[in-house]
């Protein structure tokens, strides 16, 4: 009985390069396989499989975890069994060595099952009985060496050729990491091969247009959008949280949870919503994708308010912060106590007028508007210009035509949004739907249930899905549009294009009551033509006597589009 082997313990490593081999099964099985027919023949019990689903290029290697097991005496284990060194590390001979050393440290032998590794070791005095840690060597240390350097080198020729095709193909346009939101990878036939593109993913490309479309509205801030979006049951998308020392095993799930502004705002500047790649393996240059983007350079650039602009001229992609206009970041120049300065022209030299207060010998200010620093001088006191502003826009007149298309505008507008909230509260009443019966389903597996830890959860879970519920039926009958009189609206509208005057004078903002004003002609006037009346009005403005008298036809003509959208983004 006594002469009988001593079976060792070993641990064996297994390792591939990424989780995506691992869960295919490419490596892992074979791995496991090798290794536990090499230990049968060899009389070695395996304690312990470690499988390791990542790089081994890394500094932090991951076998370390395995090594540490075996340090820890209580385990009592011999043996670190591995398929092959490159299957052990591909950091190279430093890395290979410095991990070797702390079995070896411990009396734990390292062997592959294709016999590289030998732990054999040589004394070159052991002929004279004498021993040196200088004198004993390892025979096969320089192949184990040569060997861990191969597969440094083999690494990285995988990595060059396989990231270097990645980068060529991103920079054409095509993509290789995971979709972002609102999108999904589909691989299409090209000219390049099979390459993959984006493609929008129902059910998550809807809020993406919806963000920008609610953004470009401008009748909600941000903080509203996002409220809005989530009564409406918008949720991030639900990824597979896996176990960080197995990749295998899904432990939970992570995302599923409502928009917040931070992540608004990371959606909104996105170029890839705009069919547009720029990233590291571009250098950061914009790339025009081979996918259409889910909402317009236009509409992108109009959502992101300057913060981010896209322009494309002759094929060129170009992403740049937008500076703001000059008048913007000059001291003073939205000044509230001077509002017309910069849309009402000086008589003499044709240039924007300043404002100022200057003071007199009382110590009294005397506002005023004037130019005085281009050689010559021109000054009107405040109160005299706003009683000839006044005097002025109380002799205009919208015209008939223009008033009646108007409306038919707010009309269309109308009901193209009565149409979208049709829609949202369709994709409500789905939601909801969907949810009781997830309630429904939840309440009856808690019947079968006899633990009271599992039916506490249960009744979690569907708190939480009665919670949500109620969260969406409250967001679709709390929709401002169902309070709306649009007879009053329209009669509102008819009343200011009436009574222009009330728009432009009665204004509680004095800014916005000169930006108003400036829609009112087709070229900027000075200060003399608003006095003698003859600026040059915009086509759908009239002064009244003339208007009365049949001078000026009725009607708009052509090339006034864009003023007319500004006054009735203005007016309404």
């Amino acid at each position: 009985m006594d002469n009988l082997p001593t079976i060792e313990n070993a641990v064996a490593a297994i390792r591939i390069s990424s989780v995506k081999q691992g869960l295919q099964g490419d490596s892992p099985e074979d791995q496991k396989q090798q290794i536990e027919r090499f230990a049968k023949a060899k009389g070695i019990n395996i304690k312990k499989f470690f499988i390791f689903m990542e790089s081994a290029s890394k500094e932090e290697q991951p076998v370390q975890e395995a090594i540490d097991y075996c340090k820890n005496p209580s385990n009592n284990i011999q043996v670190f069994i591995i398929k092959s060194i490159d299957r052990f590390t591909r950091g190279g001979s430093y890395l290979y060595d410095h991990l070797k050393m702390q079995l070896d440290g411990n009396g734990i032998r390292l062997i592959d099952i294709y016999g590289v590794i030998s732990n054999t070791k040589v004394n070159t005095l052991d002929h004279l009985g004498i021993e040196y840690d200088w004198s004993v060597y390892s025979p096969t240390k320089k192949t184990e060496i040569l060997e861990a350097e191969r597969a440094k080198d083999e690494m990285r020729d995988i990595m060059t050729r396989m990231i270097g095709a990645e980068i060529r193909y991103v920079r054409m346009g095509y993509r290789v990491r995971r979709a972002p939101f609102g999108y999904k990878n589909q691989k299409i036939e090209t000219a390049h091969g099979k390459r993959v593109i984006l493609v929008p993913q129902k059910g998550e490309a809807e809020w993406i247009r919806k963000m920008f479309n609610l953004r470009n509205r401008g009748t909600l801030n941000d903080k509203e959008i996002v409220s809005k979006l989530n009564s409406q049951g918008f949720k991030t998308r639900t990824l597979n949280k896996r176990d960080p020392k197995d990749k295998t095993k899904i432990i939970g799930k992570r995302g599923g949870k409502p928009l917040n502004l931070k992540q608004f705002w990371r959606y909104i500047r996105n170029p890839v919503y705009a069919g547009i790649t720029s990233e590291k393996w571009t250098e950061g240059n914009p790339v025009k994708g081979k996918f259409e983007g889910l909402v317009s350079i236009d509409v992108y650039n109009k959502a992101n308010k300057g913060k981010v602009f896209i322009t494309s001229k002759r094929g060129e992609i170009e992403i740049r912060k937008k500076l703001p206009p000059k008048h913007l970041t000059e001291k003073q120049v939205k000044n509230p106590k001077f509002p017309f300065k910069r849309h009402v022209l000086c008589p003499k030299c044709e240039k924007p007028l300043y404002g100022s207060a200057s003071r007199g010998k009382l110590g009294k200010y005397y506002p005023a508007y004037h130019c005085n620093k281009r050689g010559h001088y021109f000054r009107v006191p405040c109160p005299e210009f706003n009683e000839t502003v006044e005097k002025f826009v109380k002799g205009l007149k919208v015209t008939p035509e223009y008033v009646q298309d108007l409306k038919s505008y707010v009309m269309e507008l109308w009901e193209q949004r009565q149409k979208e909230l049709a829609k949202d509260n369709d994709s409500i009443s789905t939601k909801v739907d969907t949810l009781k019966h997830q309630a429904r389903s939840i309440a009856e597996k808690i019947r079968h249930l006899n633990s009271a830890v599992a039916i506490k959860y249960m009744e979690e879970d569907l708190v939480s899905v009665e919670n949500e519920i109620t969260s969406l039926e409250d967001g679709k009958l709390s929709d401002d549009y169902k309070s709306v009189d649009m007879e009053v609206v329209m009669d509102k509208v008819g009343y200011f294009l009436e009574h222009l005057e009330d728009l432009v004078l009665d204004s509680t903002k004095p800014l916005k009551r000169a930006e108003y004003f400036s829609l009112l002609f087709e070229d900027k006037p000075t200060y003399e033509d608003l006095v003698s009346g003859t600026p040059k009005l915009a086509p759908f403005i009239a002064l009244k006597d003339q208007l009365d008298s049949g001078l000026v036809p009725n009607g708009e003509s052509a090339g006034t589009r864009t003023r007319d959208a500004q006054l009735k983004r203005l007016s309404l």
